[in-house]
């Protein structure tokens, strides 16, 4: 089992940058896919990006390629979503998750595959 921290998040403005951080407990975190996604008021939860177990592939949200780079640290147990070039429609709150997996290559972008979530994290982009 895994236990998942978001932080980071916060008040910027447009164009600006913020990095969010998810911290994870246990030893395993090397044997977990990471996924982070965003939920607006009155939307549905949307993927953002994933990462790899060992942080070799990520994939993104068409709407933030170019402007988001998901990274992992596994000495740290963490991983990151820094987040440039924000627009008021990233305003969210984002949250990080997880799931164990054996497959070195394997992502996954469906939220329904996660199996651990963190409590999110507000990030509000005033124009």
């Amino acid at each position: 089992q895994v236990q998942l921290v978001e932080s980071g998040g916060g008040l910027v403005q447009a164009g600006g940058s913020l990095r969010l951080s998810c911290a994870a407990s246990g030893r395993t975190f090397s044997s977990y896919a990471m996924g982070w996604f965003r939920q607006a008021p009155g939307k549905e939860r949307e993927f953002v990006a994933a990462i790899t177990r060992g942080g070799g592939t990520t994939d993104y949200a068409d709407s933030v390629k170019g402007r988001f780079t998901m990274s992992r640290d596994n000495a740290k147990n963490t991983v990151y979503l820094q987040m440039n070039s924000l627009k008021p429609e990233d305003t969210a709150v984002y949250y990080c998750a997880a799931k164990a997996t054996t497959g070195s290559t394997s992502y996954y972008v469906s939220a329904q595959r996660y199996h651990y979530w963190g409590q999110g994290t507000q990030v509000t982009v005033s124009s």
